[in-house]
């Protein structure tokens, strides 16, 4: 069921402007370099070569564990278990494969290769916990660039969408992680205008800065007993 409330949710013994205050800089995140991935002859696309394909398989059964473990916190059992199965699917897992990275997402190579990302175009048409599942067109709304409207993301797929961006840290910061970093790397990569619902945009902010400020543990309570309390999942 999706939310109709648009007023900004206080969290218990704390104030709003505490989470709301960009106390993280977003300079202070660096981004892995990566490995260098080049085209074929012919332009063809890169070979796939065993090493990376085991380090690719490996990287996103890792990375949907923890989502798993994440979504079970927050009593979102069906979307732990089906969460990112379309990355195994010969579109996705293939291309994986070929820009695989370690150290980031292998869409980030592919992308900077080509221009785009075939696995990303695959992927954000599938699953739901990314904003960009809900951008649509609209030839009336003519105060959007191109028509394009961010729709209205359900609860229950931004609280998926906060489990991801805390395994994806974790995947890939690893030892280096801190329960910052998902803000960091939301602040450091955020557009302006941002093409995310408002409504989206609040409950997202919210959340990152509370994992900031509370931890993992703290906020996935709160998202599981106070966000999606009495709402169908």
């Amino acid at each position: 069921m999706q939310q109709t409330n648009n007023q900004q949710m206080p969290l218990q013994g704390t104030s709003d402007a505490s989470l709301q205050a960009d106390n993280i800089k977003p300079s202070s995140y660096t981004f892995p370099v990566g490995r260098e991935v080049k085209l074929g002859p012919g332009g063809r696309q890169p070979k796939i070569e065993l090493k990376n394909a085991i380090g690719h398989f490996k990287t996103i059964t890792k990375h949907r564990w923890m989502v798993r473990r994440n979504c079970f916190k927050m009593g979102l059992y069906w979307q732990g278990l089906t969460h990112d199965l379309s990355k195994y699917s010969p579109t996705e897992f293939f291309q994986g494969c070929r820009y695989y990275q370690g150290d980031r997402s292998p869409n980030a190579s592919e992308r900077e290769v080509n221009g785009l990302s075939l696995a990303w175009l695959h992927h954000k048409g599938r699953n739901k916990h990314h904003y960009e599942y809900w951008i649509d067109f609209s030839s009336k709304d003519s105060s959007s660039p191109f028509g394009v409207l961010p729709g209205k993301m359900p609860d229950r797929y931004i609280a998926e969408m906060i489990a991801d961006r805390v395994a994806a840290s974790r995947t890939y910061r690893k030892d280096a992680y801190t329960s910052a970093d998902p803000l960091n790397y939301y602040l450091t990569v955020k557009q302006t205008p941002t093409p995310m619902h408002p409504y989206t945009i609040e409950k997202l902010e919210f959340f990152l800065h509370m994992l900031a400020d509370k931890g993992e543990e703290e906020t996935f309570a709160y998202i599981k007993n106070v966000f999606l309390k009495n709402k169908k999942k």
